[in-house]
């Protein structure tokens, strides 16, 4: 058996490829329209693992994803600096609803609500603002 990708469904293109692949820094591995489905399908990756995918999935004619998508769980990546991380998302406008407190772990969500924690190869000393952070939301 061998993991093949995960699949959220999104409501915009653009702000989702700004979340994935700006903000997280993810890459499109590859990418089919489908007009007959009338849907597109945008795999990404981390740069340096191209079997961790995750598989986008726009439905031209509208999707109801509903206020929330904790049901899935969550997505995680590690990163190398989980401040600069949660710095960039911050300053592109997204809410870390669980700051790393511990220099350790970080939870944002995407525009769709998706749930992604962010954990820290290796520690990282504490440090400020993020350690007198609240949390915000549900993550």
């Amino acid at each position: 058996m061998k993991y093949l990708h995960t699949m959220i469904r999104i409501k915009d293109i653009d702000e989702s490829l700004r979340f994935f692949c700006d903000g997280l820094g993810l890459k499109e591995t590859r990418r089919k329209d489908s007009e007959k489905g009338r849907y597109t399908l945008i795999f990404l990756a981390p740069p340096n693992d191209k079997n961790a995918e995750i598989e986008l999935t726009y439905n031209w004619d509208g999707d109801e994803l509903g206020e929330g998508s904790r049901n899935f769980g969550h997505l995680a990546y590690r990163v190398d600096n989980i401040y600069e991380t949660c710095q960039r998302l911050m300053d592109m406008g997204y809410t870390i609803n669980r700051p790393p407190k511990d220099g350790h772990m970080a939870f944002v969500r995407s525009p769709d609500k998706i749930s992604i924690e962010l954990l820290q190869e290796g520690s990282l000393e504490l440090k400020e603002p993020w350690v007198s952070m609240e949390n915000s939301g549900s993550w």
